[in-house]
């Protein structure tokens, strides 16, 4: 325990202090900036939400702001150590909010002991932000507080002690008891603790379907029953007519047991005692009211969850608040309601029952997570919460009309998953476009466990009709396996269709007999699947093949020239990556993985291939031909090469925005294009950077995915004459998602539909 205690402290204290601070969004850079964002120019939005408060939301940032409220009169563990002390909870609570959902937080922990100057406070805060999250205040005092504030304020308030536990583990029961078969309603329940958690977590399973004159409360001086001295009237809603009066009374018989009390309230004895297939959700932390291997010791039929992350099915609030916040925040709701926080509940325990990506699995040191007794609700860092709660939250404001605005849900969820990452916001407008027209893509790898996830996930998401190539039964297995749904994806055993691949060997024996190829050698090809893929493109069977994340890239290159070929015009292809930066215009790295030392006429080539797919995407290329040379400053065969390559270029297409040689400094810093280089034909820093040799561009891209904060989509194939798209080699599900999107917009380009 020392060993945690002197690393919490280190973390706290090394460098800045504390664990926020608060970052400009705009430019202060200029006296201009300065008067923009102070006197005079600040009197302008004031004027304007003066005269339409409703302004506020669109020149302030207070419609993604929100104050985490605490008097640090029970803080979780620590009981009454006031305000001051409360203060690393809170900065961390809104680290969570940030990290998991990207709302701003206040911090604001206030002396104020009583209910009324609580509520007086935030009464007087409401102006500044868009939302109050009530945190580790004692009972009744929370009950008193939030009730009142929800009634007189105008902006969602919302006591994560009560609620939060109560829709993560509402989410939890709702599975456990679909696993076991038992009706909701029908379920005896019994509570450990009668705090403002358990009140809420009891009142929000009522909400469920669970029977309230089924539900039997248990404090710290046994059951709860009417005319029990000494109940406030928040426990006295679950005062129940029993003979029972002790907690062990209470678990004989019972369908759940729901512990929010302290660590030990539960002996193995009283776990035998319950029914069936108990549900036992053990919430106190840090310690459980019984650990789950005291469970096993007395019962093998036991669905058991923690608050703890070393155990399964933990019930964390982070699951909760950030995604409830954000989604009434995005449609500016006036509260957060009943409806609201079962949507919550819903939408969460939906989402544990999909299958779980690669990249979920992979944060959790690639444990096999598949809905199950072992994993009921998901897991904190499943990005996939934020686009699955919050617009269910905000569908909930919508139709209970507590929300401001009116959103398009489809929209917003895709907005929301472009929010991720700069990554994510290239690949959400690709996927609007891909869903115009779902291009049937073949993946020759249909047995990979990678690519099957890859396609499931593809047609939830509705970016093509994915087919996989591959023996049926196995590869239905495989699925089932993983729990994954293959409806919506073909699969296509190309052994068994001797009519097709008889076809295919025959024309890439005419295409191929004058270089080598055989006809038994042409027939036996087909029966390997990338040749197979790669023919179905061809004969127009399939739109586009995606390979690669089995085999190296020349293995799947090479057959996909000799079947498809490239384009008319073409001299050879090239391959492309878009980089993804935080904050500024996406790049383009040519070429990455083709071309090893290209001559001036191959640079050339693959700056108009790289040119040609940027505008298909709608963007603009400016060029910049990379080299170590700006401009003439270095006499080397290299760089003349390079900058004879640029005037090939231009005779080619005197419109197209390209120049060099120069450093990739130059082309990416305005300033220095400006100011030290006046003279060059770029209206703006480059957003196409063409390499001089295959290893610069490789090495570039790898050290930006490392380093550089930059996220990469790709590698894009240019330069065949049909759609085919090759994976780096254990690429994982995102990637093969990504590609596949690109590949359907690729199949409309070129069709002329974008």
């Amino acid at each position: 325990m020392e060993d945690i205690r002197k690393a919490a402290l280190e973390y706290h204290e090394r460098g800045r202090p504390g664990k926020v601070e608060v970052i400009p969004t705009k430019s202060v850079a200029t006296s201009r900036d300065l008067s923009l964002a102070y006197s005079p120019g600040v009197a302008e939005p004031c004027r304007e939400i003066e005269k339409n408060p409703d302004d506020v939301f669109r020149y302030t940032g207070r419609g993604n702001l929100v104050a985490v409220v605490s008097n640090g009169t029970a803080v979780l563990g620590l009981g009454d150590i006031g305000a001051l002390a409360s203060k690393p909870v809170m900065e961390g609570k809104g680290v969570l909010f940030k990290k998991f959902a990207g709302i701003d937080v206040f911090d604001i922990e206030i002396n104020a002991p009583t209910a009324a100057e609580v509520i007086q406070f935030c009464k007087m805060l409401e102006p500044t932000v868009g939302g109050i999250n009530l945190e580790d205040i004692h009972a009744p005092d929370c009950f008193v507080i939030e009730e009142t504030l929800k009634e007189e304020l105008d902006i969602p308030v919302f006591h994560d002690d009560q609620h939060g536990t109560a829709i993560i583990g509402g989410a939890a029961l709702v599975n456990a008891l679909d696993l076991i078969g038992k009706p909701i309603d029908e379920v005896k329940v019994v509570f450990s603790g009668a705090g403002a958690s358990a009140i809420a977590t009891a009142e929000h399973l009522v909400r469920l379907g669970v029977t309230r004159g089924n539900i039997l409360m248990c404090d710290s001086k046994g059951v709860i029953y009417p005319g029990r001295e000494r109940v406030n009237e928040y426990k006295a809603r679950f005062a129940s007519e029993t003979e029972c009066r002790t907690l062990e009374d209470a678990m004989k018989g019972a369908d759940v047991f729901v512990g929010l009390s302290v660590k030990g309230m539960v002996n193995k004895e009283m776990v035998a005692s319950m029914a069936r297939n108990p549900v036992i959700f053990a919430l106190a932390n840090p310690d459980p009211e019984i650990l789950p291997e005291e469970v096993a010791e007395v019962r093998d039929d036991a669905i058991m969850a923690t608050g703890r992350s070393d155990y399964a099915n933990q019930v964390n609030n982070v699951l909760g608040f950030p995604f409830i916040f954000r989604g009434a925040l995005d449609v500016r709701a006036r509260g957060v309601n009943a409806e609201m926080m079962l949507a919550a509940t819903r939408a969460l325990a939906e989402l544990a029952r999909t299958d779980v990506p690669d990249a979920v699995q992979q944060a959790y040191e690639g444990e096999q997570i598949r809905f199950g007794r072992e994993y009921l609700i998901p897991k904190p860092f499943d990005h996939r919460v934020l686009f699955h709660v919050a617009p269910a939250v905000a569908k909930a404001a919508m139709e209970t009309g507590v929300a401001r605005i009116e959103i398009d849900l489809d929209e917003y969820r895709d907005r929301l998953q472009a929010s991720l990452g700069p990554a994510r916001e290239v690949m959400r407008w690709m996927t609007v476009r891909a869903r115009r027209r779902r291009a049937r893509v073949v993946f020759p790898e249909g047995h990979n466990d990678t690519v099957i996830r890859a396609a499931a996930q593809m047609v939830q998401e509705g970016v093509c009709r994915p087919l996989l190539l591959g023996r049926p039964p196995r590869v239905q297995e495989k699925a089932r396996g993983m729990g994954v749904d293959l409806r919506g994806v073909e699969i296509v055993y190309a052994a068994e269709l001797e009519e097709e691949r008889d076809r295919y060997a025959a024309e890439l024996f005419q295409k191929r007999a004058r270089k080598g190829l055989t006809m038994a050698e042409a027939r036996w090809n087909l029966f390997k699947p990338i040749y197979f893929a790669a023919s179905m493109v061809e004969h127009g069977e399939a739109d586009a093949v995606v390979a690669g994340v089995e085999a190296n890239y020349p293995e799947i290159l090479k057959p996909c020239l000799e079947v498809i070929g490239m384009a008319e015009d073409v001299n050879r292809v090239a391959g492309l990556y878009m980089m993804a930066f935080p904050n500024r215009e996406l790049l383009f790295f040519a070429d990455a993985t083709v071309n090893i030392n290209p001559s001036q006429e191959a640079l050339a080539d693959i700056a108009l291939l790289s040119a040609g797919f940027v505008r298909e995407l709608g963007i603009r290329p400016r060029i910049a031909m990379v080299s170590f040379s700006n401009f003439g400053s270095s006499r080397h065969e290299e760089a003349a090469k390079v900058a004879r390559a640029v005037d090939l270029v231009r005779a080619r297409d005197p419109e197209l925005e390209i120049d060099g040689e120069m450093q990739a400094d130059t082309a990416v810093d305005p300033e220095k294009l400006r100011h030290v280089y006046p003279f060059s034909n770029l209206d703006g820093p480059a957003n196409v950077l063409v390499f001089s040799t295959l290893s610069a561009a490789n090495a570039s891209y790898k050290l930006l995915d490392r380093l550089g904060r930059a996220e990469v989509i790709g590698p894009v194939l240019l330069g065949m004459a049909k759609p085919v798209h090759i994976l780096q080699r254990g690429s994982g599900q995102q990637e093969i998602l990504n590609l596949a999107t690109i590949a359907a917009v690729d199949v409309q380009a070129r069709s002329g539909q974008i």
